[in-house]
């Protein structure tokens, strides 16, 4: 499931973190790949270790704390605490998948990397090119979101990002092991759950809607892995 969250973060958050980032220190962005991702990898990401990324990043986490669609839509398990990366001066990404399995910080264990996630930090007229490309069986859709809005896709998904020729692209980016591996048992759940609440806003019959309301949290109840 492609969905655009927006409004994760308000303006005041995304001018306080774009300045932040600007003044940063970057490193090269293939020191988080393998080999293969080194390959067609050309950006600048925040150290690993950096105190910044630790801070950003839990402002971000703050911020999807507040999200009840994005909880929705991705019944979040397990999250890797987001990264930072910038593009400019014709920096790329080509086509990659995502690795399936990645190391949580402070050995915490592994997580499945089920969603990939990316918010957008620049506004879309600040730069050319850097559009997020994902491949799926509906063919390629380019993205490239106002500042503040997130994209969330399946991690098992093709995607690139595309040259930045002008200004410069700053975005946040982390993964997400969902309570349910499967997308096509996400995307039914998270419809399920969006008419539940539509027919609850538009007085719709009490009854129905708490079969509907059992329906949904029983699936979830066969589907869930935690």
């Amino acid at each position: 499931m492609l969905l655009h969250i927006p409004d994760i973060l308000d303006t005041e958050q995304v001018v306080a973190m774009r300045a932040a980032l600007e003044a940063a220190t970057w490193a090269d962005g293939r020191e988080t790949v393998g080999t293969q991702g080194a390959r067609v990898k050309q950006n600048q990401q925040l150290p690993e270790h950096s105190p910044l990324r630790r801070q950003l990043g839990q402002v971000v986490l703050d911020a999807l704390a507040g999200s009840a669609l994005y909880h929705a839509a991705a019944l979040p398990l397990r999250t890797l605490p987001p990264r930072f990366n910038r593009y400019h001066g014709g920096g790329h990404y080509g086509f990659h998948v995502d690795g399936a399995v990645m190391a949580l910080p402070a050995d915490a264990g592994q997580l499945r990397s089920d969603i990939s996630c990316t918010l957008f930090l620049n506004p879309p007229e600040d730069y050319d090119g850097g559009e997020l490309v994902i491949s799926d069986t509906y063919g390629e859709h380019e993205v490239k979101l106002p500042a503040g809005d997130l994209i969330v896709y399946p991690s098992s998904s093709l995607h690139r990002v595309q040259a930045v020729t002008r200004g410069t692209r700053l975005a946040a980016f982390f993964w997400v092991q969902s309570l349910v591996r499967d997308d096509s048992r996400r995307r039914l759940l998270f419809e399920l759950d969006t008419s539940i609440q539509r027919l609850t806003d538009t007085g719709a019959d009490r009854d129905a809607v708490l079969q509907l309301t059992g329906t949904y949290h029983n699936l979830l109840r066969q589907w869930a892995e935690t």
